[in-house]
């Protein structure tokens, strides 16, 4: 493909503003659906630390990392270990400092070259039902978000059966820029209308206590930390398959290298996250389409959308504007990219030929049925595990790669011919 600029090259300062709004206004949302985890009082705080880290990891991965126009936001695998651990009865003590732990593996792994051999672990099966594990344990927090409003939870049903198919129709027809911004436009769209039904904000979201940079003390907790390494396995194979889509997409040489100081990256601002004790950042596989419709393939138009994230952080007002979005907007928004995760999960299926046979479908449909149960089983039910699996088996997703890779490698294994 051909673009306006390649890799390397840098636009006037009148394109790179404008290319780097383009890239800010997929950035916000990215942000925004994760805040649903910030510990109670520290929403608004909790926000601003994300958009600055976010911001700062771009910045770092265009100057030095991969050095590819590649968005980064907090991580949905890591977004739902923080929920299953919070729900299982973790605190942030312990839950943090596992993710600071997840980003020194994933940096080591980097750094030593380990990562090559760790990947011949991740069959094309193994791949599609993490990506498809995602959407699933995402389930029960969207159904509570969306339902959040229990004066209004007929509109919100409503409400979100006609917004994610608004916003697939959109994502259909649209071309060019408009494509990118389908997210952001039903936030806008959705929190007008959803307030119109209801009523408007009477004040701006704020905390209630006070504002805390790091987190306050580390506590080790076994199941924990046990339970975010594998959620670390989902974000490694996240990351490289963000970073190579878009690689081979602009035509980028030395691939090998710019994995290695991308996951360096990665690992290294996952321990900055752990410590002030937010979601860990991972590389968003959605820039192919925004580079594809923008024509643009310039790194550096993403740094000006990242010092804006930064700035954005400074600006409480700002920030707390933003928040006001209803939840149930922002359920559905997350309801809608949880769905375009399935779809790539069945797209990347069909690609890569992972499921030929019913024992194919097998492998993945097990753990795809197991993450659903432990989603949605009764917290009465997780009370009686011990507390030190309670991490592991309450989390649906950590045992579905846990199944996965049984059946893949163990139980249902392919015989060679």
């Amino acid at each position: 493909m051909k673009f306006r600029y390649n890799l390397n090259d840098r636009p006037s300062f009148g394109a790179m503003f404008l290319y780097g709004l383009q890239w800010l206004m997929i950035c916000i949302p990215v942000v925004l659906t994760s805040t649903f985890v910030a510990p109670e009082g520290q929403t608004l705080f909790f926000t601003q630390k994300l958009f600055a880290l976010m911001g700062a990891t771009m910045i770092i991965n265009a100057l030095w990392g991969h050095r590819l126009p590649l968005v980064a936001g907090p991580a949905a695998v890591l977004l739902m270990g923080v929920l299953a651990a919070s729900q299982q009865g973790s605190c942030s003590e312990a839950i943090y400092p596992s993710i600071a732990l997840g980003g020194v593996i994933v940096a080591t792994l980097a750094a030593t070259g380990l990562m090559r051999r760790v990947q011949s672990i991740f069959t094309p099966r193994i791949v599609v039902a993490i990506v498809v594990l995602i959407a699933f344990t995402m389930a029960k927090p969207i159904v509570g978000m969306i339902f959040s409003d229990k004066e209004h939870q007929m509109l919100a049903m409503l409400f979100a059966l006609v917004a994610v198919i608004a916003m697939a129709m959109a994502n259909n027809l649209l071309r060019g820029v408009w494509k990118s911004m389908v997210v952001i436009v039903a936030m806008i769209v959705g929190s007008l209308f959803y307030y119109c039904m209801t009523e408007f904000p009477e004040q701006f979201v704020s905390d209630s206590v006070a504002p805390q940079l790091f987190i306050s003390g580390v506590k080790f907790d076994a199941g924990v930390v046990i339970a975010f390494i594998f959620c670390y396995i989902a974000l490694f194979i996240n990351q490289i398959g963000s970073v190579q889509s878009l690689g081979e997409f602009v035509g980028a040489d030395g691939m090998e290298r710019r994995q290695s100081r991308g996951m360096i990256v990665q690992g290294a601002m996952n321990i900055m996250a752990g410590a002030l004790g937010v979601i860990g950042p991972v590389d968003y596989s959605l820039s192919p389409g925004v580079v594809a419709s923008s024509q643009c393939a310039s790194r550096y138009t993403i740094i000006p959308a990242a010092a804006m994230m930064i700035i954005l952080a400074f600006i409480p007002d700002a920030v707390a504007l933003l928040l006001t979005i209803p939840q149930p907007v922002m359920g559905v928004v997350l309801l809608y990219l949880m769905c375009t995760q399935v779809a790539a999960g069945l797209h990347l299926t069909h690609s890569t030929s992972a499921t030929t046979t019913f024992k194919d479908g097998l492998v993945l449909a097990i753990p795809i049925m197991f993450t659903i149960v432990l989603s949605f089983a009764p917290q009465s039910a997780m009370a009686t595990i011990p507390s030190l699996l309670r991490p592991i088996v309450g989390n649906g997703f950590v045992m579905g790669i846990i199944i996965i890779l049984l059946l893949e490698h163990l139980f249902l294994k392919e015989k060679k011919q």
